[in-house]
């Protein structure tokens, strides 16, 4: 089942739940801010994006400026500040199977899908 890691006051992750309720393809809606991921929920999905976790992170966010941009921090460091501040994590986050995509281009999302 497709999983999407979704905040209904994104624009971006609104258009991604809207589109892959029109594929008619199952899927979950995950509000991350809300049901927050755990620092092992984090790693796996950071794992499944490919992505080193400051590549996840929302850094022109006011709680990253001001707590966070101008330290030196560990991978660890950075997951654990998006499960302790979880606006922090980019959006959507669309999961199929074994794999995930930011889901902010509906292209890569219908390609990341496999719809024609």
């Amino acid at each position: 089942m497709i999983q999407i890691y979704h905040n209904s006051r994104c624009g971006k992750s609104r258009n991604c739940v809207a589109f892959i309720e029109n594929t008619k393809q199952d899927f979950e809606i995950i509000p991350y801010l809300t049901d927050t991921p755990s620092f092992t929920t984090l790693t796996e999905l950071l794992q499944k994006l490919n992505l080193k976790p400051i590549e996840l992170v929302r850094t022109k966010e006011k709680i990253w400026t001001d707590n966070f941009k101008s330290k030196t921090m560990s991978d660890s460091e950075i997951i654990q500040a998006m499960v302790d501040n979880p606006i922090l994590i980019e959006r959507p986050i669309v999961v199929k199977g074994g794999k995930a995509i930011i889901g902010r281009d509906l292209e890569l999302v219908r390609s990341f899908l496999e719809i024609l």
